[in-house]
């Protein structure tokens, strides 16, 4: 007589045998669709990333190209504001693919949106910041020289922004969010040190301005008398 006969019925044993088998059925299979579902995770994850960093990486270059230099920026806004030149400015945003996969965007490993969402948000003020330059430069020139050259600005800040975008994708699809934390951290420990070093010598210079603004006081005071 099998050891559980004396406790369950044959039926019953069946009926637990079953429902076991059924309940290891349960857990196998859901082990297989979370592998299943974190695989295609990692998929969209990486055909996110390699799409935004194709878009973001194009449209850097253009403002690497496009971004005049000091002396060339100078000219431009003078010329802006005697009302005799209006510059040609984009149109369109370039972020067609950041709109395209802005719902999915949360699925991308959380130290890389940021930088991501920062410089789209500086490509939507540029575009902005365009359309009023075209609307105002003929009718107010000063004030279209002033918005140039904030536009000058931006773009340059929009750039610096895009290649540290660019830096994180890069970092990530090579070596995931650990790798991307870790350039973070060497980028904020070489800020750091940077800091340090400068610090000294800006202190002296903030001493000596100091230093000769109250000589410059006390002979003024000396004069009076």
């Amino acid at each position: 007589m099998a050891p559980l006969d004396a406790h369950l019925s044959p039926q019953l044993q069946q009926a637990v045998v079953t429902g076991l088998f059924v309940a290891i059925g349960w857990i196998v299979v859901a082990a297989q669709t979370r592998r299943r579902d974190a695989a295609l995770r990692r998929a969209r994850e990486t055909d996110l990333q390699r799409a935004l960093l194709a878009e973001i990486r194009a449209h850097v270059f253009a403002l690497e190209q496009q971004t005049p230099t000091p002396e060339d920026a100078a000219l431009l806004i003078a010329r802006m504001a005697t009302g005799d030149f209006v510059p040609t400015l984009p149109q369109h945003a370039n972020d067609r693919i950041f709109g395209a996969v802005i719902a999915d965007i949360h699925i991308l490993p959380a130290p890389i949106i940021d930088p991501i969402v920062l410089y789209y948000r500086l490509l939507s003020i540029m575009g902005a910041l365009a359309t009023d330059l075209r609307r105002i430069a003929r009718n107010d020139p000063p004030r279209a020289a002033q918005m140039m050259a904030d536009y000058l600005s931006l773009m340059e800040e929009t750039r610096d922004t895009g290649i540290q975008a660019i830096r994180v994708l890069t970092e990530s699809l090579q070596g995931g969010a650990e790798a991307v934390n870790r350039m973070l951290d060497a980028d904020e420990a070489a800020s750091v040190a940077q800091m340090a070093q400068r610090l000294p010598a800006e202190l002296a210079q903030m001493r000596d301005r100091l230093a000769a603004r109250d000589v410059s006081s006390r002979s003024s005071d000396r004069r009076d008398r």
